[in-house]
């Protein structure tokens, strides 16, 4: 396990627990959803920090992951979720058309991010669209629990969908860098030590 690996996996886990908190509350934290979502349109960052931004675009996601790995805290919403997550990236490395038609609707989002503003409901709303039309049609699909009457409010559904789609990104790097799924079991204290440097490094710079 390494910093690299540490990063992309609170990228996921920031994305699913933000999709998971608006399933419930129908709001999430602000900040911590703008650098997701600015992760989706950062497909040729020179590093993994850079696709977050740095390390405090997933502040919120470092501290899901040291929860989820610590067994007294952990949310089994958020984890199945996270899981699942991997096995659609899984799916969807198998169809290269898909992630074709996925990509080139990010570069379109990309246009209106420019007109509107990075999270603006035009660009939440495209990239809702954008993760329906592709990726909720392949297996396994990622089931989204909460508050059905959050879950029936149209502008919760499209940043929960966004979200999601910021969490298959964070799936596709953690690929990227040699993640795989059994690291979690295997190296699960020393990713929860790296986490936790991470993010109180993190902290000492922000404050």
């Amino acid at each position: 396990m390494n910093e690299e690996r540490v990063l992309a996996l609170a990228g996921l886990f920031q994305a699913t627990a933000l999709a998971q908190q608006l399933a419930n509350d129908g709001r999430c934290d602000d900040i911590a959803m703008a650098a997701s979502m600015a992760s989706v349109f950062r497909i040729d960052a020179p590093s993994v920090v850079g696709v977050y931004g740095d390390v405090s675009g997933v502040r919120y996601g470092l501290r899901q992951l040291i929860a989820l790995l610590d067994e007294n805290t952990r949310d089994v919403a958020i984890t199945r979720m996270a899981f699942t997550v991997m096995k659609l990236e899984r799916s969807l490395a198998r169809r290269p058309e898909l992630l074709d038609r996925l990509q080139q609707g990010i570069v379109a989002a990309q246009r209106q991010v420019e007109h509107f503003g990075p999270d603006s409901p035009q660009v939440i709303s495209r990239l809702a669209e954008l993760y329906a039309s592709t990726l909720s049609t392949l297996k396994p699909r990622v089931m989204v629990t909460g508050n059905p009457q959050q879950l029936q409010q149209p502008v919760v559904v499209q940043k929960v969908r966004t979200n999601l789609l910021a969490a298959v990104r964070s799936a596709v790097l953690w690929r990227q860098v040699g993640g795989r799924q059994w690291q979690l079991l295997v190296y699960r204290r020393q990713c929860s030590m790296l986490a936790r440097g991470l993010l109180t490094g993190s902290t000492l710079n922000h404050s």
